[in-house]
């Protein structure tokens, strides 16, 4: 197994890096891995802003900021990158981590239900990346390089039989991906996408039942989830 703590693949040193969704999860332990090699770091949450203070105390160095935003939010999304902008002069890296996840299973919901959950989980897991990689990118023009990385999930290949939606909004976002990743080359705009396979982050694990435990143990051929820290080793080294 590569390990990737060991290799420095790149110069982070005041290097800006804006995480979506980074007060917890693999958002909370990407922060905590470019904040180690040297990076600027701008932790964005929707709500909960003592869990995200809580994350800033955990990184390394000093100059790591706050932006509260619902991503959700189309306008919200151009005072997010023009604030971090304003905030570190550039932006070098952007991680869209942030995502919701809607149970709605066929046989439980009605139409109204079907539909509210297809539109709250693209707005916030493909919509938002999208704009904020459009603005980022424009930005990173700019200053003539840059990188965006964006979590997808194993469910935009396997499928979401309980929540389509979800494995929908990442299969689009792994399209998005490819297209950006040809659209900017020639600008020196690198786009690329993780997709981790179920990961052991406090909000996944804290509803699973014993039986979906068990199954999820027996897909691995390791017999264990992923940790948060292998998800962002990943992030880092693209």
């Amino acid at each position: 197994m590569l390990n990737f703590n060991n290799t420095i693949l790149m110069d982070f040193k005041n290097k800006n890096v804006l995480i979506t969704g980074a007060s917890r999860g693999i958002g909370k332990a990407t922060a905590i891995a470019f904040a180690d090699k040297g990076a600027n770091v701008g932790i964005n949450y929707k709500n909960n802003q003592q869990e995200a203070k809580n994350t800033v105390n955990t990184l390394s160095g000093d100059k790591h900021r706050l932006f509260q935003s619902d991503i959700a939010d189309k306008k919200a999304n151009e005072k997010l990158i023009a604030d971090f902008v304003a905030e570190f002069g550039q932006i070098d890296v952007l991680v869209n981590n942030a995502g919701i996840s809607i149970a709605h299973d066929f046989d439980d919901v009605d139409l109204e239900d079907w539909s509210s959950a297809f539109e709250d989980t693209l707005r916030t897991n493909f919509f938002a990346a999208a704009n904020l990689s459009f603005l980022a990118a424009k930005a990173m023009m700019k200053s003539g390089s840059g990188h965006i990385v964006n979590v997808s999930s194993r469910g935009a290949f396997r499928g979401e039989p309980t929540k389509p939606a979800y494995g929908a909004s990442k299969a689009a976002l792994n399209s998005l991906t490819q297209s950006l990743a040809k659209r900017l080359a020639p600008h020196q705009v690198y786009v690329t996408a993780v997709a981790p396979g179920f990961t052991a982050t406090d909000m996944a694990t804290s509803t699973l039942t014993p039986k979906e435990e068990e199954n999820l143990l027996r897909e691995s051929p390791f017999q264990r989830m992923a940790k948060p820290e292998e998800v962002a080793h990943a992030i880092l080294f693209l």
